[in-house]
């Protein structure tokens, strides 16, 4: 590897995953200059190098050996550096596209193990039930100890209707779960919309790919024509992972003000520190006509609400985050994942990359959002009794996770742990968007004036917490923007 990485324009916003992997858009400029080698460190890793190739039990190529340790310096720095073979580097481009084939499963690595961060909606790992907070300990008959998290997203993808068999540690459960699932295409649908009632539109984002921005005009058209968004808007972002970051800044760009910050970016290179305003140059790719310029005037004015949770990442909670800033929305739901870091992707050759975090995101009035998340205006958790999981798995819960450099984090996964009623441990997951969707229903109350029934208090930290449940808790202040 000679000179300096070549720059790529992409920039990883999301976690890898089983059949996700996030990008954005960076430039990868000049670096600083390159330090004095570490001689003697070097002549170490030499000497175990040849120890290997003269002594390991099998022949091992040269080649092997390097891409495992340069996997091993990657992975040892924090959750979301890796390297990434030529497989990997192809679907990391293939990925954002809105097409790939898998499970739908966003998954990280947690204590040598793959842990499931979302499952994505309408896919085979969706509707098989898995959770966030799973544990996969095995697939098909391979353990994941130890293993790889980029290994076994190869084992967990592969051809349409064949059959996979993942064996799941669950918070809870005494015995481990073993579920059958059959692969398939994944066509994720990005942006979908409906009229809630008379007046009040409802759209929801699950991920942020190329046209994420695209589809969100075409659906807020539709929802004009139908006068729903006449007396306000739900923009549902809960089990979002993430995306492209030029997604995030359109998306945040629809409902603000021309020319304000959505979100900056800070770290030790003067190419990652950035800021990105609501403006075609960072919300567009090459020199397309500006989508935005086709939105109802009504866009920018109707009051909104912005429902998210602990599945709400990256550029999720850019979105959030920028919208609660200049209070152009609500933001209602529970504390969302925590991913505010970015990683660049710097190719190693024409195939194969790595994927550096290179600086923290920060949203416009100077907020962290890593290992914290965005805290919402008002907690609200799934259903009146609380969550259907007793397990919020969060940036915070990572090992070697990057601290916050602000504020404080959100606490540790084991003090969030709480009992689910029994009542509720068979309950089917929530339908987002449905008539027993009590969080949506809670947003509906407040653009309607309504009183809002908040979550129990399981953290009293977080504002809108009780300590009891309120049989109800009336708003302080006017919809937004009423």
């Amino acid at each position: 590897m000679k000179g300096k990485f070549k720059p790529l324009g992409l920039v990883s916003i999301g976690a890898i995953a089983g059949v996700l992997i996030s990008l954005g858009l960076t430039a990868v400029a000049q670096r600083e200059p390159r330090g004095t080698l570490p001689l003697e460190e070097l002549r170490q890793f030499t000497d175990v190098f040849g120890a290997v190739k003269a002594n390991y039990v099998e022949p091992v190529e040269d080649r092997k050996l390097i891409a495992e340790a340069i996997s091993g310096m990657l992975s040892g720095l924090d959750p979301h550096s890796a390297y990434l073979d030529a497989d990997a580097f192809r679907e990391l481009q293939v990925g954002t596209q809105g097409e790939f084939g898998g499970l739908g499963i966003e998954v990280g690595a947690e204590d040598g193990f793959v842990k499931v961060v979302s499952p994505i909606e309408d896919t085979p790992a969706a509707r098989a039930g898995l959770k966030a907070g799973d544990l996969i300990i095995r697939i098909d008959d391979k353990p994941t100890k130890g293993m790889a998290l980029n290994d076994a997203v190869k084992l967990m993808r592969g051809k349409p209707k064949t059959t996979i068999s993942l064996t799941i540690a669950r918070k809870g459960e005494t015995q481990p779960l073993v579920v059958q699932l059959v692969r398939d295409v994944i066509k994720v649908q990005s942006v979908k919309s409906k009229v809630l009632e008379p007046g009040l539109g409802y759209v929801r984002v699950t991920q942020f790919q190329e046209h994420t921005v695209e589809n969100l005009v075409k659906h807020l058209d539709g929802l004009a024509k139908q006068d729903a968004l006449k007396n306000g808007l739900v923009l549902d972002l809960r089990n979002d992972p993430g995306g492209l970051l030029h997604g995030a800044v359109g998306v945040s760009a629809a409902f603000l003000p021309p020319k304000v910050t959505v979100v900056t970016t800070d770290g030790r290179n003067e190419d990652a520190r950035r800021k990105y305003i609501a403006s075609p140059e960072d919300y567009l790719r090459g020199t397309r006509e500006d989508i935005l310029q086709k939105l109802p005037a009504s866009v920018k004015s109707v009051p909104m609400v912005v429902l998210v949770n602990a599945g709400s990442a990256s550029a999720s909670e850019i979105v959030a985050g920028a919208l609660q800033d200049y209070k152009r929305a609500v933001v209602i739901g529970t504390q969302t994942f925590g991913k505010g870091s970015v990683q660049s992707i710097l190719p190693l050759s024409n195939t194969t990359a790595i994927k550096l975090t290179t600086a923290r995101y920060y949203t416009p009035n100077g907020r962290s959002i890593q290992a914290k998340g965005i805290t919402p205006d008002y907690v609200v958790e799934e259903t009146p009794e609380g969550d259907l999981s007793s397990f919020r798995l969060r940036e915070a819960d990572l090992n070697r996770h990057l601290i916050n450099g602000k504020e404080a984090e959100t606490p540790s996964s084991s003090s969030r742990q709480t009992a689910v009623p029994d009542r509720l441990k068979d309950r089917k997951p929530i339908e987002f968007g449905s008539d027993d969707d009590y969080q949506l229903a809670q947003a509906k109350n407040f653009l309607k004036g309504q009183p809002v029934i908040i979550a129990k208090a399981k953290d009293e930290s977080l504002p809108g917490a009780a300590t009891e449940p309120p049989k109800e808790s009336v708003t302080d202040k006017e919809p937004a923007n009423k």
